[in-house]
């Protein structure tokens, strides 16, 4: 990948995939701000590797403004913006609209401001992208997770949108990922059903999500598409 002096934004990079493609970035000789919601080892981590760590906290309109008048202050050009800040809460009897608001600001009202305020900054950089890290369910819903699901598809949505509105100065994709970590304290018996729904089978791990970044990033003909990465779940 080639290295530009406009940083990368990368958003909820304190854990897990976030956390992965941020130091992967860093190895392939980018700047990177990342955002930030607690206190982790990973962000202290990045924060040793060079990397911009600003506080966020996406679950408000004013927690999003916040944080994008702070960006403003630490750089004035973006190579690109990696959305990849994520919530998910059940939705209790009583508390659905709590925890959807809270969903629907992290997942779709932050990458929506956010494109809209830091467009400039973006087209400072040549080339210059947005990336949206959605999620395989969108494809068929959830009956158990609707909040979380039908927030995740407005993030497609946005997607297509935003290609057509920044083309041909931005490209903006996205990319849809099924399982990619277990937790420690997944049980066998949720791993083997787990992988069982995909064609292939495997616990990939974060790589498979830098190595989708790094395409969407380096290929100049692609925009307004959302990579499935999921293990051939759709063919199962």
């Amino acid at each position: 990948m080639t290295s530009s002096a406009a940083p990368i934004l990368i958003t909820g990079a304190g854990q897990r995939v976030g956390l992965h493609c941020a130091q992967r970035l860093i190895e392939d000789g980018h700047r990177v701000i990342f955002s930030y919601r607690s206190e982790r080892p990973g962000v202290q981590l990045l924060r040793d590797l060079g990397a911009t760590a600003l506080f966020a906290d996406f679950s408000s309109e004013t927690g999003i403004l916040a944080f994008i008048r702070e960006l403003n202050t630490h750089t004035g050009q973006l190579r690109a913006i990696v959305h990849n800040a994520s919530e998910w809460l059940a939705e209790t009897r009583d508390h659905e609209a709590d925890a959807f608001t809270r969903m629907f600001n992290v997942h779709m009202l932050a990458p929506y401001l956010i494109n809209l305020h830091c467009a400039e900054l973006l087209k400072r950089s040549s080339p210059a992208d947005i990336v949206h890290i959605s999620d395989d369910a969108t494809r068929k819903g959830s009956s158990r997770h609707i909040g979380y699901c039908a927030s995740k598809a407005g993030l497609d949505s946005l997607t297509l949108s935003f290609a057509a509105k920044y083309a041909p100065a931005i490209k903006v994709n996205g990319i849809a990922p099924a399982l990619l970590l277990f937790n420690p304290d997944d049980d066998a018996a949720y791993r083997a059903k787990a992988l069982a729904k995909s064609a292939l089978g495997i616990e990939p791990g974060s790589e498979v999500i830098y190595q989708s970044l790094r395409y969407l990033l380096d290929n100049p003909y692609v925009t307004g598409t959302t990579l499935t990465v999921n293990g051939g779940r759709h063919v199962k």
